[in-house]
């Protein structure tokens, strides 16, 4: 049986505790930290872009008229 053990520390403490661990270990928090970070941003971006009111061809409409824009704005010279 595991007992959970939670306790209040400011963050002060825990940047002292990272100061104490290897360089690696450093790391691979850091890139833990930012993996999360990241993951977090895409989940509320993908969240913002939800929506019922849009099909794959009213995006690929959408799409064929831009580079339509962009094909007849585009010189040659």
């Amino acid at each position: 049986m595991k007992t959970a053990l939670q306790i209040d520390i400011s963050y002060e403490q825990v940047f002292a505790l990272v100061k104490q661990l290897p360089q690696q270990e450093k790391i691979k928090l850091s890139k833990e930290l930012e993996k999360e970070g990241i993951e977090n941003k895409l989940s509320e971006l993908l969240k913002t872009f939800q929506t019922k009111e849009l099909s794959l061809d009213t995006i690929t409409e959408e799409v064929e008229i831009v580079r339509q824009q962009q094909f007849t704005t585009s010189s040659f010279f």
